[in-house]
């Protein structure tokens, strides 16, 4: 019988790749959405959609789950009110998927669960692996909360977490957001640009995502960043040159506080994560440095 998938966060940017290229090797897969199944199977293929998490004991055997789920942390001011947003469709809703994956008949073998490199906090430039001891700020309370709450299936499922960074593909994601001022010449550093960018292509992202479904010992957590992070310095020049056009407009840490409060953190702090452990496991990157990851992107 073919394999069958459950995945949360399936019409996202990562997701729904993810969905086709499940399908195209043949698998089932299962999607958690309140959106119609129309909108769902136009973004994902001909998949199965659920509307209530409680629905995943009754779907049948189900070899693994993905937990892509959460609202996007940079697409709004962070208020109080949107920090409990951020936290409730991560944390909130991790803890309910785990109970229902605890009333299966058979429990999934395994749940791949998202996180992020915010985990760590602002590190400077200094090299992250999964090792590094994270400083404690709200990106890391959110995301240590996030992954405490997959390991509560530990009892019953291999467990691993996807320390993500900024995602590179085409048609959606940070870049996309980025593609019309830098193709305006308007396109900057940010601040002093020294901070880093652990970025890593969509296609490096859903094959190491299917690698640590395949690989039968993989556990814990992983940084999916690419081995080559850049400064934010670095990341516009390179994507200035894609572009075909200059970086000279640099955005002041001033400007970018007032308009976007704490959140500007986000974009004036990073770490120069580096996936340490995937490598070490074996993973190969298809896209290990910038300018082709870019160009692949932005079809230049």
């Amino acid at each position: 019988m073919a394999k069958h998938i459950f995945i949360t966060g399936g019409t996202g940017f990562i997701g729904h790749k993810l969905c086709r290229t499940l399908y195209q090797r043949g698998i089932q897969v299962s999607v958690f959405s309140r959106r119609s199944e129309d909108q769902v199977q136009a973004l994902c293929g001909p998949v199965r959609v659920v509307d209530r998490l409680s629905a995943l004991p009754g779907l049948g055997p189900v070899d693994g789950v993905f937990n892509l789920a959460g609202e996007g942390i940079a697409d709004k001011r962070w208020s109080e009110a949107r920090k409990k947003e951020l936290l409730d469709s991560r944390v909130a809703l991790t803890h309910e998927l785990v109970g229902h994956m605890k009333r299966c008949p058979v429990p999934p073998p395994v749940l791949i669960s998202g996180s992020a490199v915010g985990y760590y906090g602002d590190q400077g430039d200094r090299e992250v692996t999964e090792d590094t001891s994270p400083q404690n700020e709200f990106t890391h309370t959110m995301c240590a909360d996030w992954e405490a709450a997959a390991l509560e299936a530990a009892d019953i499922s291999r467990v691993c977490l996807s320390r993500t960074g900024l995602v590179i593909g085409a048609g959606g994601g940070f870049l996309e957001k980025m593609r019309l001022p830098f193709k305006l010449g308007l396109g900057g550093r940010l601040s002093h640009g020294r901070q880093f960018m652990p970025w890593i292509h969509r296609d490096d992202m859903v094959a190491a995502l299917l690698f640590l479904l395949d690989t039968s010992d993989a556990s814990g957590a992983y940084n999916l960043t690419a081995p080559n992070p850049v400064s934010n310095r670095e990341f516009t020049r390179i994507l200035g040159k894609v572009l075909h056009r200059p970086t000279v407009l640099p955005a002041p840490a001033l400007a970018l506080k007032l308009a976007m409060g704490e959140m500007a953190g986000l974009l004036l702090t990073g770490q120069k994560a580096l996936p340490a452990r995937l490598q070490q496991a074996g993973f190969e990157f298809r896209f290990p440095t910038l300018q082709p990851a870019l160009q692949e992107a932005l079809g230049e």
